[in-house]
C-alpha cells in the first residue's frame, strides 16, 4: 500500500512515531503495551466497551420492546462513518487528491485498519457517543415535547460537549496529528481545527439525530412495528443523508467563508453559537419540567452510568496531562505536542455533568411494563 503514502501522510506518520510505508494491511493487531504511550489503551477499550455495550443493549431493545430506535443510530452512525472516513484516508484513490490534501493522521493503536489510518476505537466511537448524545436528549423527552430538527440540535449541543472533551486534549496525547497547513483545517482553534469543533462535533450528530428520528424514532413513538428488512434500508439511508447533512449545514460557513479564514472561523462560530442557545433553552425546560413530573420513566441506564464513567475516564487523562499542559510554551508542550483549550474543556465538562445529573434521577424511577410508545422515551 505504498502507492497510498502521501507525503503528507507519510510526514505526519513519522512525527507520530511510525512508518507509512509498514502500517500493516487490510487489518493489523499489536501489543497494547507497546503503544505510544498508556493513555491509548486507556482510551479504545473505554470508547470500544461502551460502543459494544450500546449495541447490545440496542438488540435487546429492539427485541423486547419492538423500539428499534437505537438499533438505527448506531448503525446508521457506522454507515456515516465509512461515507465520510476512507476518501478523508486516500484521497487519490477517491480521485479528489487535487482538492483535498491529507487533513491529519491516527496513532496506530491496538487495533487498525486500512493500512494504519483507522483505529478500531474510531469506528467505535462514532456510534458510542452518537448513543450518548440521543439517548440523554430522548430522556429528557425533547423529540417528543419539540420534534425533530429542536431535538436534533440538542443532540448536536450534548455531543459536541462530550466529544470537544476528548478532541482537545488528543493532540498532546499523540492520538492523532492535524495538518495544520492545510486550508480545510482553518481556522485553528488552540490544537484543534475550528471545522472539526462545529462540523464534527456538533453538526454531523445533529444530522444524524434529524435523520434517525424521522425515519425511524417518530415511528417507534407511535408505537409502530418495524420489519428487519425495512428498519434495514431505513438505517442505510439514515447513513447517507446524514452524511449529506453534513455538507449542507456548514454551507454558510463554507461559502461566506471564501472571502477569508477569518470570515469562515466567524461563520463557523456563530452556527455553534446558535445551536447552543436553541439547545440550552431547551433542556434547561425539560429538565425543569420532568423533575416536577411524577410520571414514571423507562430509563436508559447504561447510558447514564456509561456517561459518568467516560467522563470520569477522561477526568483521569486530563489530570494526568496537566503538568505537560501547564509547562508548554508557546502552545506546545517539551515534547512539541500541541495543547488544546483547557477554558473550553472545562466548559464542556460542565455542560456534561449537568447533561448526566439531568437525566440521574431516571436512575430511582421503577422500570415498568411499557407500551411501545412508553418505551421510546428511554
Amino acid at each position: 500500500m505504498a502507492d497510498h503514502c502521501a507525503p503528507t501522510f507519510d510526514q505526519l506518520a513519522h512525527s507520530l512515531g511510525f512508518s507509512c510505508d509498514t502500517a500493516g494491511g487490510l487489518v493489523e493487531v499489536r501489543n497494547p503495551l507497546a503503544l505510544e504511550n498508556w493513555t491509548l489503551p486507556v482510551l479504545e477499550t473505554t470508547v470500544i466497551l461502551g460502543s459494544v455495550l450500546a449495541l447490545v443493549l440496542a438488540v435487546v431493545r429492539w427485541r423486547r420492546h419492538g423500539d428499534p430506535t437505537n438499533l438505527a443510530l448506531w448503525f446508521g452512525a457506522t454507515a456515516y462513518l465509512f461515507v465520510i472516513e476512507p476518501p478523508l484516508y486516500f484521497p487519490a484513490a477517491f480521485g479528489i487528491s487535487g482538492h483535498v490534501d491529507t487533513m491529519f493522521a491516527h496513532n496506530v493503536f491496538t487495533v487498525d485498519f486500512l493500512w494504519g489510518r483507522l483505529p478500531l476505537y474510531i469506528v467505535a466511537i462514532y456510534p458510542f457517543m452518537a448513543t450518548l448524545a440521543y439517548e440523554i436528549v430522548r430522556m429528557l423527552g425533547v423529540f417528543r415535547t419539540y420534534g425533530a430538527l429542536v431535538g436534533a440540535a440538542c443532540v448536536g449541543f450534548v455531543h459536541h460537549a462530550f466529544y470537544e472533551i476528548f478532541d482537545q486534549i488528543g493532540p498532546q496525547l499523540r492520538w492523532w496529528e492535524w495538518t495544520t497547513s492545510n486550508p480545510l483545517n482553518q481556522p485553528m482553534f488552540d490544537s484543534v481545527p475550528l471545522p472539526s469543533v462545529v462540523v464534527f462535533a456538533a453538526l454531523w450528530p445533529m444530522s444524524l439525530a434529524y435523520c434517525v428520528y424521522r425515519f425511524v424514532g417518530a415511528r417507534a413513538d407511535r408505537g409502530e412495528r418495524m420489519p428487519g428488512l425495512e428498519l434495514t434500508w431505513r438505517t442505510v439511508v439514515i447513513g447517507l443523508l446524514a452524511s449529506l447533512g453534513t455538507f449542507i449545514l456548514p454551507l454558510p460557513a463554507t461559502v461566506l467563508g471564501m472571502a477569508g479564514t477569518t470570515v469562515r472561523g466567524i461563520v463557523y462560530a456563530l452556527e455553534l453559537v446558535v445551536v447552543s442557545v436553541v439547545a440550552v433553552r431547551v433542556l434547561y425546560r425539560q429538565w425543569s419540567r420532568r423533575s416536577r413530573s411524577t410520571e414514571p420513566g423507562y430509563p436508559n441506564r447504561f447510558v447514564i452510568a456509561y456517561s459518568a464513567a467516560y467522563l470520569v475516564v477522561m477526568a483521569v487523562l486530563w489530570a494526568t496531562a496537566l503538568p505537560d499542559f501547564f509547562a508548554a510554551t508557546h502552545g506546545h508542550t517539551s515534547a512539541g505536542d500541541p495543547i488544546g483549550n483547557l477554558w473550553y474543556t472545562i466548559a464542556c465538562f460542565a455542560v456534561a455533568i449537568l447533561c448526566v445529573v439531568a437525566v440521574a434521577p431516571a436512575m430511582r424511577q421503577p422500570v415498568r411494563a411499557r407500551t411501545a410508545s412508553m418505551v421510546t422515551e428511554v
